[in-house]
């Protein structure tokens, strides 16, 4: 369950929903589950924030990116930041906003707490909703 919930978190486009469920439906404790998936997939949110965090200079060096764009980003960033981290859960996007925390350097704490939270009710929704149906 890490290692999927990890690597979903990543640029890497996979979903752990289904292990998740495979897992809890097998009899795996879902609280465990839970605590696990929450963990690996912010765990996996900070590679991304690392590569990007890492890549701004590369990204520059090959005109990827410009760095006046990157200092008018970062404003808008420090300002709502914290509401596109929350929805960093969300498939494909979610791993950008968490790639993009890293190229402007956004606080490491707030990024960890949004994060953390993000996932924490992704996985939340996820298990109530399979008990939900299991009725």
């Amino acid at each position: 369950m890490f290692i999927t919930a990890f690597s979903s978190a990543t640029l890497i486009p996979m979903g752990s929903e289904a292990v998740l469920i495979y897992n809890i439906e097998e009899g795996n404790s879902a609280s465990l589950l839970f605590f696990v998936a929450v963990i690996g997939n912010t765990l996996g949110a900070f590679v991304n924030y690392y590569l990007g965090f890492k890549g701004e200079e590369f990204l520059i060096r090959k005109r990827y990116l410009k760095e006046k764009f990157i200092q008018k980003y970062k404003i808008k960033f420090d300002k709502y930041g914290a509401l596109m981290l929350l929805l960093a859960w969300v498939p494909i996007i979610g791993d950008g906003f968490t790639f993009i925390a890293g190229i402007l350097k956004y606080n490491l704490f707030k990024f960890f707490i949004f994060v953390f939270l993000s996932k924490f009710f992704r996985y939340i929704v996820v298990i109530y909703f399979y008990y939900l149906y299991q009725q």
